[in-house]
């Protein structure tokens, strides 16, 4: 048996018409990010690392989830400057073997910073971050002042005071 690599599909290199799967041309075009096209281009090494990261607000943080698969929580770095969350970390290269054949070597690695400028009202001196199974969470509360109240309907409104 033969392993053959084939090449991802993007939307600027669409497969001929034959061959054309809808579900799929979808698939790629909503997971295609052009700046990780570009990364190599500025890093200066073949396949630079840069983990996907996943952003979502919930009504007490932001939460950030980052795959980091292989790397340990000494290789991952999480700061804050300002309201700048920065994420950090290097995986290295696997040695290989003059002796053992490659058909593929796909996987990378090398330096990686993904930085997210926060919205007003976080909380960064009360954020966590954990790591497991290869994602790092981290969490960034919002400030009691900025999250949702709920008021009941009905209830006597206090007066402002004078």
């Amino acid at each position: 048996m033969n392993i053959v690599r084939r090449p991802a599909t993007t939307p600027t290199n669409l497969p001929v018409a034959a061959e054309w799967d809808p579900f799929r041309a979808v698939q790629d075009m909503m997971r295609w990010d052009p700046f990780r096209e570009m990364g190599p281009l500025f890093a200066g090494e073949k396949g630079m690392f840069l983990p996907d990261v996943d952003v979502k607000e919930t009504p007490l943080a932001y939460v950030f989830k980052a795959d980091v698969p292989g790397l340990k929580e000494k290789d991952v770095e999480v700061s804050f400057t300002g309201n700048r969350l920065t994420l950090s970390g290097k995986r290295e290269e696997e040695r290989h073997e003059e002796k053992d054949t490659y058909f593929a070597s796909e996987r990378s690695y090398g330096a990686f910073t993904r930085t997210f400028t926060l919205p007003a009202g976080t909380d960064t001196e009360r954020a966590n971050a954990e790591m497991k199974d290869g994602v790092l969470t981290v969490s960034v509360p919002k400030m009691p002042e900025v999250q949702p109240k709920k008021i009941p309907i009905g209830a006597p409104v206090e007066k402002a005071k004078a």
